[in-house]
């Protein structure tokens, strides 16, 4: 039964339900072995974090910011926040220099907890250039702290000017002060086409996107919940904090890279995600079998294609399968389907909300098809997250992002622009007096900058309205459609379509280097880089073979005429990614100016 109760005594309440219960499972920085924290644990720990951030003399509602990766401190620190009043502040564990100087100053930070070396001397660099900040408080203990630094403070050493409490009254009076439209957090977007913004969210918001979810996302607190996306990113802090009220166990993965690996070991039930997590499993799954003997590749080709009939042309249509269908299904789903679920540690799954881009219909129906319940979604920081998504027991529909949640009215302008109105829809953000009268319509909605349509009760997305290309010939092309749809193909990593004014459509295509080169090698090609690698002819025709062949079902004025391979990754150093791996097009086309200008040659 979900908790709703205000975030400033959530874990506090749920210590008192769930008491020695497991309430956290993590790792410490640099270690191999899961440990467990209890709810009681969870709770006395967020206390002494309220009552340290007292002693070193937060206000209500005034700023602190953590830049680090997902560790069990970010939730201390963040609880321990809204339990006397303050606002958090997310910044991705990745984020540069530049960035991190212009949230701080920009909110006026004063206390920015950091994770581990590299975002301490980030913070270390910038500390002198930030007049607001104070101290620099650090999680990770094996921090080599600079011989110059007077302001750094280990987590630890925090902790201990509240271990014992010295301000619970004062914490307890500030919890009966509390309110819905107190701030909670600023999270500053990721900045696609220009300067940051703090998208601010309150309570209130938090208050109203637990219930709507609450409604129809059916995890509960016997669900083990693991982190994929940074706790930054609006759309893991929704979900998690969403579990929490629930009572489910939240596993902490600190590092992205090792998802797998921490699936294998933990065994969740539900993950939140973006589509390239599930695109990466579906080409390991893909490449398994086109690697096994003909015999296996017909069974297992013959269980998704009944996997198919039973999840998606019957349950996802609202229809009953036949007995015998239902039968074979089941014991193709013991078998077989169990057998590729356990290789990637999801033999307990439940479901698993994703959303955050264009999800490609083939890996949808896949996904679906091996047994796992991929609940697709769509939704902002400016809505707390969720706007839409797969309402589990309802009929949905392979491409769209799901029925609008509780609460949230949706109009689409005559533009064919996606509004939104509603309980979980932002104030504004921060200090951008210009930003929000142009953010909300007259009678106030908000304008997404999403494209889209309603339709038998779902939306559906188009694209991005200001990454909508024109061509030369006048007409409009989709670009994150078109990635969504190539993005499937094994050999291809990353790619990014061209075709703003230009009379067809390119692409600059960065190859899954492992595969290619194994293609390369058993073709007999000879290269000494990866230049050469991406120079080579036959390399290029196979891969445009394959362009060609995933890209049957577009218009021919959408299809991709020619391409060119990048002997490197699309990389946030250079700019040409977010924090959340957007591709910055400007940027993008910015940098391969030439390599673009070369596709365009007669």
């Amino acid at each position: 039964m979900q908790n709703k109760s205000h975030l400033s005594v959530l874990i506090h309440e749920q210590a008192k339900r769930y008491g020695s219960r497991a309430a956290l499972t993590f790792r410490m920085f640099g270690s191999l072995e899961w440990k467990t924290v209890s709810w009681k644990q969870f709770s006395l720990r967020v206390k002494q974090v309220s009552n340290a951030m007292l002693n070193l003399g937060i206000q209500p509602q005034e700023k602190i910011a953590v830049f680090s990766q997902n560790c069990i401190q970010y939730y201390y620190t963040d609880f321990g926040a809204y339990g006397i009043r303050a606002v958090s502040i997310p910044i991705y564990a990745t984020s540069s220099e530049q960035q991190i100087q212009y949230v701080v100053k920009d909110a006026n930070v004063r206390f920015l907890f950091v994770g581990e070396q590299e975002q301490y001397d980030k913070a270390h660099r910038i500390f002198a250039l930030c007049p607001s900040l104070e101290r620099i408080i650090i999680f990770d203990r094996s921090v080599r702290i600079s011989s110059h630094d007077p302001n750094a403070l280990y987590f630890e050493d925090f902790i201990g000017l509240g271990e014992n409490l010295p301000r619970q009254t004062q914490v307890e009076g500030l919890w009966r002060e509390a309110n819905e439209e107190d701030l909670c957090n600023i999270i500053y977007t990721s900045g696609t086409t220009g300067e940051s913004k703090g998208v601010m969210l309150s309570y209130s918001q938090y208050h109203a996107a637990m219930e709507a979810n609450g409604r129809c996302v059916p995890v509960t607190e016997n669900d083990r919940v693991i982190n994929f996306l940074p706790l930054a990113h609006i759309f893991e802090r929704g979900w998690s904090y969403l579990c929490l009220t629930v009572g489910a166990q939240m596993i902490i993965n600190t590092y992205p890279k090792e998802i797998q690996q921490s699936m294998r070991e933990t065994h969740p039930t539900c993950m939140s995600s973006v589509p390239r997590f599930w695109e990466k499993v579906y080409q390991a799954v893909c490449e398994k079998i086109d690697n096994s003997s003909p015999l296996q590749q017909k069974v297992f080709r013959h269980a998704l294609a009944v996997g198919r009939k039973h999840n998606i042309e019957c349950l996802s249509r609202g229809k009953r399968p036949s007995l015998a269908l239902a039968l074979e299904y089941k014991m193709l789903n013991k078998t077989i389907m169990s057998l590729v679920r356990k290789q990637i540690g999801l033999e307990n799954a439940n479901f698993f909300p994703t959303a955050g881009a264009a999800v490609s219909p083939e890996v949808e129906e896949f996904v679906h098809s091996i047994g796992l319940d991929m609940i697709v979604g769509y939704g902002l920081t400016e809505s707390l997250a969720t706007v839409s998504c797969d309402h589990r027991g309802e009929p949905y529909t392979i491409g769209s992002v799901g029925r609008p949640i509780h609460g949230i009215q949706v109009r689409i302008s005559e533009d064919g622009e996606v509004l939104l109105k509603g309980p979980t829809i932002t104030r504004g953000y921060y200090k951008r007096d210009a930003a929000n009268a142009a953010a909300f319509t007259e009678d106030g909605f908000f304008r997404t900058g999403d494209a889209g349509y309603m339709r038998n009760g779902e939306l559906f997305l188009t694209d991005r309205i200001k990454d909508l290309y024109k061509t030369s010939n006048g007409k409009y092309i989709a670009p994150q459609m078109i990635e969504a749809m190539l993005l499937v193909d094994k050999y291809i990593d990353q790619i990014a379509v061209i075709a703003d004014q230009r009379k067809f459509v390119s692409a600059l295509v960065v190859p899954e280097f492992r595969l290619v080169e194994e293609w390369a090698r058993d073709h007999g090609l000879s290269f000494q880089n990866r230049e050469e690698l991406c120079q080579n002819k036959k390399v290029y025709e196979m891969l445009m073979e394959r362009v060609d062949t995933l890209q049957q079902s577009l218009a021919h004025y959408e299809q991709i005429k020619r391409i060119a391979l990048i002997p490197h990754h699309f990389s946030m150093e250079n700019g040409e990614l977010t924090n959340t791996l957007k591709l910055k097009r400007p940027v993008v086309s910015k940098n391969y100016k030439d390599v673009i200008d070369a596709m365009y040659k007669e």
